[in-house]
C-alpha cells in the first residue's frame, strides 16, 4: 500500500479553531475577494482552498450549515453537482489539468479538516505533480499565489448562469 502524506495540513489541524463556523462566518461577509470566494449560488457558493493541495483546488460549499451528507436537499445536492461541473470545466479551461480529484470527506475520521460543514472539493492534478518537497522539506511547491489564481479564475465564475 502506498501512503499519500500531506504535512502541510498539520499547521490547519492544530491551529486554533473559531467557535463560529469558518464557512459560515465568510458566506455572511461582505468580503468575497479577502474570502477567496468565485461564485455565489442560490443554495451553494464556490471558494479556493487557502491551504490548497494544488493551484486551483477549489470547494463547493451549501449555504445551510449540516455536517451530513444527508442532511442537505435535493435542490443543494443538484446546485452543489452543477458547480461541480462548471469548476470542472473552468479549470481545464483555465490551468489544463490531466485529471481531478473530487471528493468529500464526512467527519473528522474520514479526514474532513472542517467537519462541521460539508464541502466539495475539486483539485486539479498534473501528471508529476507530487514529488519530494511536502515529504522531505514539509514544503509545498505551488507555482502561483492564491490572489492571482483568484484573478485568473473571477471572470469565468462571473460568466455562470
Amino acid at each position: 500500500m502506498k501512503q499519500l502524506w500531506a504535512p502541510w495540513r498539520i499547521e490547519y489541524v492544530l491551529s486554533k479553531k473559531d467557535d463560529e463556523c469558518v464557512f459560515c462566518k465568510m458566506q455572511n461577509e461582505d468580503r468575497d475577494r479577502e474570502n477567496s470566494i468565485l461564485y455565489r449560488g442560490k443554495k451553494n457558493f464556490v471558494v479556493l482552498n487557502i491551504y490548497p493541495y494544488n493551484n486551483g483546488h477549489l470547494m463547493v460549499i451549501p449555504y445551510r450549515h449540516t455536517s451530513e451528507l444527508t442532511g442537505i436537499t435535493g435542490e443543494e445536492m443538484d446546485e452543489n453537482g452543477r458547480l461541480v461541473q462548471k469548476s470542472v470545466e473552468i479549470l481545464q479551461s483555465r490551468f489544463n489539468p490531466h485529471g481531478f480529484n473530487i471528493g468529500m470527506n464526512v467527519g473528522s475520521p474520514a479526514g474532513a479538516g472542517i467537519d462541521e460543514h460539508i464541502h466539495m472539493h475539486v483539485v486539479p492534478r498534473w501528471s508529476g505533480d507530487t514529488n519530494f518537497m511536502p515529504v522531505v522539506g514539509e514544503v509545498r511547491v505551488l507555482p502561483q499565489h492564491i490572489r492571482e489564481t483568484y484573478d485568473l479564475l473571477i471572470e469565468s465564475f462571473k460568466g455562470i448562469k
